[in-house]
């Protein structure tokens, strides 16, 4: 299994490198003429292959409840939904604490599920580094494209002096992106067998960021390598001895609950336009919707988790 993260490591390392050659081109033609068609590409690529990673999530909730024992399997999607809505909520109420509250939870979350399958400790140090590795796709786009990145937080309900405030810590946020890629060497030297991945993986993050606006970096990041990624775990679990049939059944699981998912966020994308454009709701319907999607995801997949070492 290995074998093939590390040649999905090198085939999205070498996919970045046509795209960054590309986006020359498009930067010498003005980039922003092209900006709202972009981000309608990059919200279809979410919705078909972003959310499609997290659709085994009913799958997963049912083997849960047998688990614990419980035959009303409608309890799992009312608790499901019920998480979902209150992050809505919350990031309606607070929406720069939420905000901040999601970006820490998906640092961790992605520097765990982007590392823990060539090193899978669990010691608090272990933990720690999982949060800084996975930092750097919220750091990265401060770092490398600032006030495009501050425009799509004010775009999420962040006030005014919530970003100048951020504005203020500028080189504090730089200081801890530079640690985040310092993260990847203790990584290196644990999984030395596996340095490779470690060290494709920041290249392609790195220029993404540099080379393409936030919404676009971390759609590329999200779908093809985080997504896929998680993809590729769920297909062996499905069947260890054959990644091509894993696949297949995977594909049959995820698509009720990732076409229901883009139905939603279409129809929340349709009803926002009104108020705030179609750019600015693509925003609103991707982070929001993706944050109230994570908190539920992550914690079913760590109860989970932990249920099965129990048993």
């Amino acid at each position: 299994m290995i074998k093939t993260y590390e040649k999905h490591a090198i085939y999205f390392w070498s996919f970045t490198l046509v795209l960054c050659a590309l986006s020359t081109l498009v930067e010498y033609n003005n980039f922003d003429n092209y900006l709202s068609e972009i981000n309608k590409i990059c919200f279809f690529l979410i919705l078909v292959f972003g959310v499609m990673h997290g659709a085994l999530d009913d799958y997963k909730g049912k083997k849960l409840m047998k688990l614990w024992n419980i035959h009303k399997n409608y309890l799992f999607y009312l608790i499901y939904t019920l998480i979902a809505s209150l992050i809505i909520f919350l990031w309606w109420m607070f929406p720069g604490f939420t905000l901040f509250l999601f970006l820490f939870v998906a640092s961790f979350h992605f520097g765990k599920e982007d590392t823990e399958f060539f090193y899978a400790k669990k010691k608090f140090l272990d933990l720690f580094f999982y949060f800084l590795r996975g930092s750097i796709i919220v750091l990265a786009p401060l770092f490398f494209k600032f006030p495009e990145t501050i425009d799509i937080f004010t775009k999420l309900f962040v006030s005014e002096s919530l970003t100048t405030f951020l504005s203020n810590i500028k080189l504090y946020i730089n200081l801890f992106f530079i640690l985040s890629l310092l993260s990847n060497l203790y990584f290196i030297f644990k999984g030395f067998e596996n340095w490779l991945i470690v060290v494709f993986d920041l290249w392609s993050i790195l220029a993404l960021n540099y080379f393409f606006p936030p919404l676009v970096a971390f759609t590329l990041y999200f779908c093809f390598l985080h997504s896929f990624r998680h993809t590729i775990s769920l297909s062996y679990d499905l069947n260890p001895n054959n990644f091509a049939i894993g696949l297949k059944i995977f594909i049959k699981k995820a698509m009720t609950l990732t076409l229901i998912t883009a139905a939603l966020f279409i129809f929340a994308t349709v009803m926002l336009i009104k108020n705030y454009g179609i750019d600015s709701s693509i925003l609103k319907v991707i982070f929001i919707g993706l944050a109230s999607l994570t908190f539920p995801h992550i914690l079913l997949e760590y109860i989970l988790e932990k249920d099965e070492k129990r048993n």
